[in-house]
């Protein structure tokens, strides 16, 4: 348990997946976190009073590490940089107290033998972890019970997972693995014009998982995706369409993942506050800013509150992750219960 942070509540697989994302809270906070894998603004709640009175964010990402043994067709992250320290971590950790969850990331963070290490490091918070999950059958284990999800990055069917991303088998033995150790799974997907076509089964392949949720993402140019051809990227109305497209199909289908999807326009604009493995804290993508990064300062120096205080973004980034600023449709038929409480209640 991190000393320093008011008391979270660490999100058990068994009591990840309750509670539909329109029933009752059963909670005072403001916000909760829902079996779809996402944050849920409670009804009592008013967005634009939670996120003016917020004293830090909702989500922060944190590298862990720039290596990967993939080489992602859209990646950004092609810039390399050490792995920080378990020390350096330690400080960083205690920087983000009362932070409700992080988003323990890469490059790919299953190439750390010591991941487990850190994951312990963060006990007490809500942890997601995106994952090419080539490396799930060595972690698997050692991370049952103590990570809210994996998030896996997975394009499709066999041929369209292989050309955008890599070894599609490499990545389903991993998820076996998660599986067989009871984690709660969610999948992402970064949509390109030519894998449109894909996306029914990447949809299926997540209702057969039975993943908290589907999030799509589209690529920005930067990183390996400059080299991606301009008609790969669609428009927002094009993506719009796409989404309504799979919700009809959901429906047909009675799918159950809850969906998502993130398009680049104003209103997502700098949402996404990153803290690299040298501890330098950005908003990101921030549109017009050198690599679509905007500096916010360095956690091995400060406190999250203090480069809170001087981010732009904060409606933007309760928005997003509120699912107000992006396409979003809940999970499907759960059984009602109560939200998992994050304790944030001090954000409004």
């Amino acid at each position: 348990m991190i000393s320093t942070s008011p008391p979270v509540p660490a999100v058990e697989p068994a009591t990840q997946c309750i509670g539909d994302d329109d029933g009752p809270s059963h909670t005072d906070d403001p916000v909760v976190f829902t079996d779809g894998h996402h944050f849920h603004l409670a009804a009592s709640s008013d967005l634009e009073t939670v996120a003016a009175v917020a004293t830090g964010p909702l989500s922060v990402i944190l590298q862990v590490t720039k290596r990967c043994n993939f080489d992602c067709s859209f990646c950004s992250e092609t810039l390399q940089e050490p792995d920080p320290t378990l020390a350096a971590l330690e400080r960083i950790r205690d920087n983000l107290a009362g932070v409700p969850r992080v988003f323990l990331s890469g490059g790919e963070p299953l190439l750390r033998r010591d991941f487990a290490d850190i994951v312990d490091m963060f006990a007490g918070t809500v942890i997601g972890v995106p994952t090419n999950a080539t490396r799930g059958l060595q972690h698997a284990a050692r991370l049952a019970g103590k990570i809210a999800f994996v998030n896996i990055g997975l394009e499709g069917p066999r041929a369209t997972t292989n050309r955008v991303r890599g070894d599609y088998d490499k990545v389903m033995a991993g998820v076996r693995a998660f599986q067989d150790t009871g984690l709660p799974l969610s999948l992402s997907a970064v949509v390109y014009r030519s894998t449109l076509a894909a996306l029914p089964f990447t949809y299926q392949i997540a209702d057969v998982l039975d993943a908290g949720k589907l999030k799509l993402i589209l690529p920005l140019k930067k990183g390996n995706a400059l080299d991606l051809a301009d008609h790969e990227f669609i428009t927002v109305e094009e993506a719009s369409a796409t989404f309504e497209r799979l919700a009809e199909l959901r429906t047909v289908h009675d799918w159950r993942p809850a969906l998502r999807l993130t398009a680049w326009t104003p209103d997502t604009e700098g949402h996404m506050i990153v803290v690299g493995p040298s501890g330098q804290t950005s908003a990101w993508p921030v549109y017009d800013a050198p690599d679509l990064l905007e500096p916010l300062g360095n956690l091995l120096d400060e406190p999250m509150a203090q480069i809170w205080a001087r981010y732009r973004f904060k409606w933007n980034h309760y928005a997003k992750y509120l699912g107000r600023s992006i396409r979003a449709v809940t999970r499907a038929e759960q059984t009602p219960s109560a939200h998992q409480p994050l304790g944030i209640a001090d954000h409004a």
